[in-house]
């Protein structure tokens, strides 16, 4: 079983950067594709970024070449850069452990959740 721990959240000004940091318990991490998902009020939770296990990154279209997904199998950790954020990033981001190989983009493929931490982007 995996646990897992986001920090990072905050208020922020549109242009500005966040980092995201998702902490997870267990000695297996490194055999876990991960991702980060967001939900906003009323939306319904979608798919932000990946990693597979060999490191290999995928980005939702809204979010490349501002955001970067990045894994330390040594510490057990997944961040996620956010950089030129906009008032639409603005949600609850939530990592995710996929027992697959490649992350999957749908919530379902997920076996283990965090439990969200809040990201506000002022205009």
């Amino acid at each position: 079983q995996v646990q897992l721990v986001e920090s990072g959240g905050g208020l922020v000004q549109a242009g500005g950067s966040l980092r995201l940091s998702c902490a997870a318990s267990g000695r297996t991490f490194s055999s876990y594709a991960m991702g980060w998902f967001r939900q906003a009020p009323g939306k319904e939770r979608e798919f932000v970024a990946g990693i597979s296990r060999g490191g290999a990154r995928y980005y939702t279209d809204s979010v490349k070449g501002r955001f970067t997904i990045a894994r330390d199998n040594a510490k057990n950790t997944v961040d996620l850069q956010m950089n030129s954020l906009k008032p639409e990033d603005t949600a609850v981001y939530y990592c995710a452990a996929d027992l697959g190989a490649i992350p999957g983009t749908w919530p379902a493929q997920y076996d283990y959740w965090g439990q969200g931490t809040q990201v506000t982007v002022s205009s």
